[in-house]
């Protein structure tokens, strides 16, 4: 009896701690500025036009000597690609939210790289704001 309710306490412990870190990850994804990693995506919500994001994030690639594979923008979104030194896929996404806010979304590989995925970040954020 006592070792079934060990258990008990245990799996209601570890489902509060799972509930709680999505519950932060959900309210942190939304606001300006702020950046959230999830499930293999670092994506962040920026208070500057796509456009100007477009261009931040070609000249990041640019910087960091990734090899740009592909770019393609509309008006409301755009795709770039690249790859790194260990030939790894890079793709990011954004999606203009309204005229003066854009979601950036960046995958390091199959299964996402977030310490890449972030010096990526901080290498677009960089170029916005010159």
């Amino acid at each position: 009896m006592k070792k079934r309710m060990l258990t008990v306490i245990v799996l209601l412990f570890g489902v509060a701690a799972l509930i709680q870190g999505c519950v932060v990850a959900a309210v942190g994804a939304g606001a300006i500025g702020t950046m959230a990693y999830v499930k293999g995506d670092l994506e962040s919500t920026e208070a500057a036009n796509i456009d100007a994001i477009y261009q931040a994030t070609k000249k990041a690639i640019e910087e960091l000597e990734l090899t740009m594979t592909m770019a393609e923008k509309d008006a409301l979104s755009a795709v770039i690609g690249a790859r790194d030194a260990q030939d790894k896929k890079i793709t990011i996404k954004l999606k203009a939210v309204s005229d003066g806010t854009t979601r950036i979304s960046i995958r390091v590989g199959v299964f996402g790289d977030e310490t890449k995925s972030r010096l990526i970040y901080e290498a677009i954020k960089r170029n916005i704001q010159q």
